[in-house]
C-alpha cells in the first residue's frame, strides 16, 4: 500500500498565496472567477463565465513545489460542486504550454473523485493534442477550469487534494 501524498488540505488558516485565478480576460473575454475561503475553511472558487469578447472560461491553478509520483497513480479531490461540469488540470512542468485534462460533472453534494492520471489528455486552448495521455513522474502544477460554452455563474467548494 502507497501511502497518499496531500497536495492541499483547505483550512480556516490556508494561505492561498500560491493559487491563483486566470479567467478569459487575458484573451480579451469578461468572466471573473475568485478564491475564497468560507466559514468553515474550505477553498471556494465561485464567480461567473461570460461569453462576451470571446469569453468563456474561469480557471484556478495552483503551483506546488515538484510532486515525485513514483508509483502513484491517481489523483483524488474531495469538493462539492453545483451540479455543473468542470475541468481538472495538471502540467508536468509549469512552464509547459499544453495541459493534462479530464472533466468532471458535480452533483451538488460532497464527493469524492478519483482520477487515473494516465486518462489526463493533453491539452492546449482548448484542443487536444496528438500526444500521449500524462505519462510523467512529477506534477508542478494543477487546478480546476469551467468553459461550458454558455453564461453562466459557477461555485466549486474546495476541502482537500491527494495523490495515491
Amino acid at each position: 500500500m502507497i501511502n497518499s501524498i496531500l497536495v492541499f488540505d483547505f483550512n480556516e488558516n490556508s494561505n492561498l498565496s500560491k493559487w491563483r485565478v486566470i479567467d478569459d480576460v487575458v484573451m480579451g473575454g469578461r468572466s471573473n472567477g475568485s478564491l475564497t475561503l468560507n466559514e468553515k475553511g474550505y477553498a471556494v472558487f465561485s464567480g461567473d463565465v461570460s461569453l462576451e469578447n470571446n469569453g468563456g472560461f474561469s480557471s484556478l491553478r495552483y503551483n506546488c513545489s515538484p510532486i515525485i509520483l513514483n508509483d502513484h497513480t491517481k489523483c483524488v479531490l474531495y469538493l462539492k460542486g453545483d451540479k455543473k461540469k468542470y475541468q481538472f488540470r495538471l502540467r508536468e512542468n509549469r512552464n509547459d504550454y499544453q495541459s493534462y485534462i479530464i472533466s468532471f460533472k458535480t452533483t451538488g453534494d460532497w464527493q469524492k473523485i478519483e482520477i487515473l492520471l494516465d486518462e489526463l489528455v493533453p491539452s492546449f486552448r482548448g484542443r487536444e493534442l496528438n500526444m500521449p495521455n500524462f505519462q510523467s513522474i512529477k506534477i508542478e502544477e494543477l487546478g480546476f477550469l469551467i468553459g461550458n460554452k454558455k453564461n453562466e455563474s459557477f461555485k466549486l467548494e474546495i476541502d482537500k487534494i491527494e495523490i495515491e
